[in-house]
Order: structure tokens, then sequence, then C-alpha cells
């Protein structure tokens, strides 16, 4: 009965350990080029992260070497200091115990539960260390993967995020020792397959559901994208927890989720800009970016990220506060450049500037004189940045006279909300416009106008 349940239980929803309350280690490996500030910047945001799933770190240690080890990350002497706090043997391979009286529990338990990497962690490296330090070892990107999913709201974000870790976790299948080497029916010659190889087959499978299951979802966005495509469109981009949905929250009165956490909201949220303009502009808030974000997630968010390259105008948005905040600009616009958007226009945000006093604050516009410094949080600001929004826009509209025969009205009518109708005449034979409108959308009515008229 026990084989039976274990088989029965679904591998593309996995029961992890519960992290919530657990006590964690974190570790680094710092090699001679890396910055003291780079390595606890790092370690800064693993902490975060963690503290995003309930784990409380109780303490932070970094080597210093000329490269990790291949075999366990950090040197077999680091390795024993590391098992002293998790419990664990301190060796990869541990030998057989020595003979003698049995062996009683440590009057002071470990202090740890588990242990978090500032690295991303080859399968046999996270076996490896999990031998050594006799508890749960993850990686920075199966910390994030975990993050991600605790905050996938959408069927679209969280089929990406499955489909992220089931990549994550394909290589390491063949080092789960906890399979077992029993073999199950279905082999050539009655030999059957081995667990591994059954859990392999699992995973393709699932990886080939999720794959048709997001290009019926992507056909879906895409429609939706395709009703939106003349309309005017800013995108929120930046890294997790720089202010972006109380920017949006602030521009569209919407009431979407603020939360002082590292990727508190997933997906994409779009709303129009209130109050509204003439034509409107849609607002949209993407997932943040982070430092070292796995290659894995970028290119399962891709689609996500997609109203990116639909917008005419991309707002960076820093937390001006944060003294790695350059740091973090820097990542935004390389993950932007690799999803092919360079070429879209873009402008500065300094953010959360009312956190700054006025030296910082004087020294901040020296150095970004393009930059918008503004508050979330402060009314004034969020109106200031509504009238820059609608005054780009407007810099992009041309003017021009239009007469629509009377007979064509309809076609203006479909127009309408993405111009703006500066005089309205009306004449014998028609009504004369005079337009305010991007010349896409001026060419577009001229071209609509000019097939009815052939077909009349």
């Amino acid at each position: 009965m026990a084989k039976r349940s274990d088989r029965s239980r679904s591998d593309h929803h996995p029961v992890h350990r519960p992290l919530h309350s657990q006590r964690a280690l974190v570790i680094a490996v710092q090699r001679p080029e890396q910055p003291d500030a780079e390595v606890s910047r790092s370690l800064g945001e693993l902490v975060r992260l963690a503290g995003s799933l309930g784990i409380h770190v109780v303490q932070r240690v970094v080597q210093r070497r000329l490269g990790a080890s291949a075999t366990s990350l950090v040197g077999e002497g680091k390795l024993r200091e590391l098992a002293a706090l998790t419990g664990g043997p301190g060796e990869v391979h541990p030998g057989p115990k020595a003979a003698g009286p049995p062996s009683v529990e440590p009057e002071v338990p470990p202090v740890v539960d588990v242990v978090l990497v500032d690295a991303e962690l080859t399968p046999g490296q996270q076996r490896h260390l999990g031998i050594a330090l006799g508890v749960d070892v993850l990686d920075r990107t199966a910390i994030i993967l975990r993050v991600f999913e605790l905050h996938a709201r959408t069927r679209e974000a969280m089929l990406q995020v499955e489909m992220a870790r089931l990549h994550h976790e394909a290589p390491r299948i063949r080092d789960d020792t906890g399979l077992g080497d029993r073999e199950g029916g279905g082999g050539r010659g009655g030999r059957g397959h081995s667990n591994v190889e059954l859990r392999k087959q699992r995973h393709r499978a699932r990886i080939g559901a999720l794959q048709r299951e997001l290009s019926v979802v992507k056909a879906q966005r895409a429609m939706q994208r395709a009703r939106r495509q003349d309309m005017r469109r800013v995108a929120l981009v930046g890294y997790t927890n720089a202010g972006k949905s109380s920017l949006m929250r602030g521009l569209t009165g919407s009431d979407v989720l603020v939360e002082d956490k590292l990727f508190a909201t997933l997906g994409t949220t779009i709303r129009a800009l209130q109050p509204p303009a003439n034509p409107p502009i849609l607002v949209a808030d993407t997932v943040g970016f982070i430092e070292h974000l796995p290659h894995a997630l970028i290119e399962s968010f891709r689609s996500t990220l997609d109203e990116v390259h639909e917008a005419s105008l991309l707002l960076f948005v820093v937390d001006a506060s944060d003294p790695a905040f350059e740091t973090q600009l820097s990542v935004t616009r390389q993950v932007v450049d690799e999803l092919g958007a360079a070429q879209i226009p873009a402008k500065v945000l300094l953010n959360k500037i009312d956190r700054l006093d006025d030296l910082e604050r004087a020294a901040l516009e020296e150095q970004f004189p393009d930059a918008l410094a503004i508050s979330a949080h402060d009314p004034a600001d969020v109106r200031r940045l509504r009238e820059e929004v609608i005054r780009f826009f407007e810099g992009k509209m041309t003017t021009a006279q239009v007469c629509v025969p009377y007979q064509l009205a309809r076609v203006f009518a479909g127009l309408r909300q993405e111009l703006q109708v500066l005089t309205e005449e009306y004449g014998e034979t028609g009504i004369l416009l005079t337009l305010r409108a991007s010349p896409e959308v001026l060419a577009r009515l001229e071209h609509r106008l000019a097939q009815h008229e052939e077909v009349a």
C-alpha cells in the first residue's frame, strides 16, 4: 500500500519540507576579484528572500577562496566548521563509525535546520553538501523558485514557475538517492524501469504538458494585446521592492498589492492612468528584477514581460535610498536589453527620495539630471509624474484636418477613443474635424476612410 501511495503522488506538485520558522545558515564563497560590498549585498538579498519564506537566518559565513570547490563549494576545514552548526558528519564520504559504546546525543543541539547557499550549485555540490552537513541544502536558484511559487497568482505565472522549477530539478534527478533502485514495469524484456528513469519520464511528460498549456495561455494574451495595440502604454520596470506597485497605485488608483517583500507580486498588472488622459494611457506594472536572476527564470518569464515590448515608454523605477541602486539600475537595463527592448524610450524614476537628506538629493540630481526624483507616497510627486507621462505622449502627436462623410461616421467613431478632437464642424457632405493623434492613428483613420470610399 505504501508503494502505491508513493507512486500516486503527483511529481509536478512536490511536497517541500516546510521552511517556515526554520533556522538557516547562509554561506557564500568570495573570489579575490569580488569586493566585500558586492558579497555583502548579495548575501543581504538572499536573507530577504529567505525571510519571504519565513526562514530565520541565524548566521552568515563567507569563505574567501580562489574558486569554489567542485565537490562541496567550500574547503574541507570550513565544511567541518559548518557541520558543527548543523550536526552533520562534516565529510563528503564519512567513514564507518568506530567500535565502542553507542553514541549519545550531543548536549548542544544543532543551531540550524537548513543551509542556504548564495550561488547556483551543481547537482553534485548540492548532494555532497547535504551529506556532509546532514540538513537540507538549497542554492540561490531553489530559494528564488520557492519564493516565486509562493507569490504566483495568475495561471500563467504558476505555469511559468513550475516550468522553471522542473528544468532546475531535471539534472538533479539522477542524484536523488531517496528514489532508490527499485524498478517499475514498462522496460524491455521485462527488466522494468528504475525509479530514476520513471521520474525522468514523468518530468518530460509534465514539461510537455506545461508547454502545451502555456501556448494556449500565450495565445489568449496575444489576443488581449491585439485589442490594446493602438492604445498608449507605459511599463514600470525595475528592481523588486523598488516601489513599482506603490507608483502603480498612485498613478492608476488601482488596489494593487503593496508589500515590503521581494517578489510580493508576480506577473503583469495593467490599469488605465487616472484621472483619465485623452486618449487613454495604460500603465503596466511588471515583475521585478533581481541580481543573479537564474537564466531559466528569465526565459520562463519572457512572455510575462512581453508588456515591456508593447510599451511606448519605460519607466525605470529605482530605490534611491538603497546604496546599491546604481547596480540595480544596471541590472534592470541589462535584462531589458536581453529582452530586445533597449530601443524603447525610457526615463529613470529616483523613488523613495523622501528618505534622503538635502545634500544627498542634490548630489543625485546632479548625477542624474534627466531623472525624476519622486516619492510614490507623495500625491504631488505622483501628479508630477502623471503630467510627465502625458507630455511624453503629446509630444508624439500631430495635428491634422480630416473630412469624414456622414455615411462613414462609424469608422471615425471606432477610433475616437485614440485621438483628441480639437474642432468639429458639420457641413453638407460630412464632418470637418481638426484632430491631434499619433501619426500611426491618423494614418490608420485615413486608410480606413479610403477603404470604405472605394467600397462605396
